[in-house]
């Protein structure tokens, strides 16, 4: 097993009244940085190389950013590591504290990560987003996945937002404003409903197929 290692910056606490401008700003840098993602320029050491979308060449595991970091290769502050993730500060944060954590092997979006790695990505983040909060001193956090350039993914390795959060922030622009949901009648929610479902079966029946594949000897 990989030593765990833990490694807190200590930051300082921001002014719990941003004025108008300030918020304005925040809101804003979020905004073109997620909406917008192929306008943000990096210029840290962290995202000055993306991986491709594709993952079926070694060249592009060793153009992605995260791979190296993980072969160590490229610097992180690292938060906690072992066999299957690790957790390292963001260096964009949007918030102090914000994290990221990462499988150890390659993997271009969520929907090409193997159940049993998200897993234990996900099982990483009460124990991680509890010492992120008693170190920054916030109560709340966001966690969050951009899988797919139109939500938002810049580097193209799975990877997990841990977001820290204060009260009145204006983190999110949309938290301040009036929602505004789909208005869709009955019938096409259930059509959707039913489609959803539809592919649902087909992928279940899919993937026992696969496995019975796995496990059959091929018949000559």
């Amino acid at each position: 097993m990989a030593n765990h290692g833990f490694w807190f910056q200590t930051y300082t606490n921001t002014k719990e009244n941003m004025s108008i401008e300030e918020a304005t700003r925040r809101r804003v840098t979020v905004l073109s940085s997620h909406l917008n993602p192929t306008r943000f320029t990096y210029s840290d050491p962290l995202s000055a190389s993306l991986c491709s979308a594709r993952s079926d060449s070694d060249d592009n595991n060793q153009n992605c950013v995260f791979c190296n970091i993980v072969r160590g290769q490229s610097p992180a502050l690292k938060l906690y590591e072992d066999d299957m993730c690790l957790c390292i500060l963001d260096t964009n944060p949007l918030s102090h504290g914000h994290s990221l954590i990462i499988p150890k092997s390659h993997y271009p979006s969520l929907d090409a990560t193997p159940p049993s790695v998200v897993a234990a990505m996900s099982s990483k983040v009460p124990f991680i987003s509890n010492a992120i909060m008693k170190a920054t001193g916030c109560n709340s956090f966001n966690v969050l996945i951009n899988n797919g350039a139109a939500a938002g993914q810049v580097i193209f390795h799975t990877h997990m937002h841990i977001i820290p959060r204060k009260a009145y922030d204006c983190l999110w622009a949309s938290e301040s404003l009036l929602r505004r949901p789909l208005n869709l009648d009955d019938e096409k929610v259930s059509q959707l409903a039913a489609s959803i479902q539809e592919q649902l079966l087909v992928s279940d029946i899919c993937q026992e197929s696969k496995n019975e594949e796995d496990f059959c000897p091929s018949k000559s």
